[in-house]
């Protein structure tokens, strides 16, 4: 009797579970056919590349002749010369060019932000202009501008600061220096635009309260904006880190990585080794993944710094 009753009782509470389950797909399937095609699209054009990539880079060779070689593509890195200096190239981009870039959008959105100051839509759209413009024009222009007979150069010798021409894209310092000014002229006025809309939302009583206590406008920007504007700076950092590892267009119509490989960067040297070099897509793969492994661990650590635990 009491089997029979479990056995009722069971019966029930799965009839009534499949009863809701059904009712909750039946309320919910319009929704999840509004998502089906995204989760489709992130699936076969994101997910499929990174994981065939990975699988990809355990072999060696192109098309037909891909064999598998275990680790050997990564073991090759760390004695491959010209991996090495691709790799010192972009952290000198990192650690000198996103720094400069971020507090250059925090000084430009806190001074914008300024409502006693005059044609501030003009000053906005100005410094955010360049960040729509095209990849290669740019590119092409900032060429043009460094060359030897460039506009830089014409300036520098009308102010009396050098004594000849500098030749910015054949020396190796040099040409570092204007893709880090190529690429900070860009990127600058995007971020701005971020800070800008987060100092919309910051309460202005909290900088009138200390303006009467007698802080500087430095200790307000210290204190008050940089607190605030936390999240943001965070995000930004990391978005800037990830597009600075990612490095291309600039140095490919630039320097094309010269001179030599003083301004080869990891992206750059991807695409020489599937398209301009004897073809390796394994090898490529490889070194397509260590960008990955990189942006992982410096996006952690960034969390790590700024303290957030979420």
């Amino acid at each position: 009797m009491n089997n029979s009753m479990q056995s009722t009782s069971s019966a029930y509470v799965e009839k009534k579970k499949n009863h809701s389950t059904k009712r909750w797909f039946k309320k919910n399937y319009i929704g999840w056919l509004f998502i089906l095609v995204a989760v489709l699209g992130i699936g076969v054009f994101y997910f499929y590349p990174m994981l065939r990539a990975l699988l990809l880079s355990f072999q060696s060779g192109m098309g037909a002749n891909l064999e598998y070689v275990g680790l050997d593509n990564y073991i090759r890195l760390f004695g491959d010369p010209t991996f090495i200096a691709a790799l010192t190239n972009t952290f000198i981009y990192l650690l000198v060019q996103v720094p400069v870039m971020i507090i250059l959008a925090l000084v430009f959105s806190v001074i914008l932000n300024d409502a006693t100051l005059k044609f501030r839509g003009f000053f906005r759209t100005a410094i955010f202009l360049p960040c729509v413009t095209s990849l290669v024009a740019y590119a092409v222009i900032f060429k043009y501008l460094f060359g030897v007979d460039g506009l830089i150069n014409q300036g520098l010798l009308g102010l009396s600061l050098i004594s000849e021409p500098l030749n910015w894209l054949a020396d190796p310092l040099l040409a570092k220096i204007t893709i880090i000014l190529a690429i900070t002229w860009r990127w600058t006025g995007y971020n701005m635009i971020f800070y800008l809309s987060a100092l919309q939302n910051v309460d202005k009583s909290m900088y009138e309260a200390a303006k009467i206590d007698g802080a500087s406008s430095i200790q307000r920007f210290i204190y008050i904006t940089i607190p605030m504007l936390k999240p943001i700076i965070l995000f930004t950092s990391i978005m800037s880190t990830i597009g600075t590892l990612q490095i291309f267009d600039e140095i490919m119509n630039i320097t094309n990585g010269g001179p030599g490989d003083a301004t080869l960067s990891i992206s750059m040297y991807i695409y020489n080794l599937s398209f301009k070099y004897t073809p390796d897509f394994g090898y490529a793969a490889t070194v397509s993944y260590v960008i990955v492994i990189l942006v992982v661990l410096l996006s952690l650590i960034q969390f790590k710094v700024a303290g957030d635990e979420k």
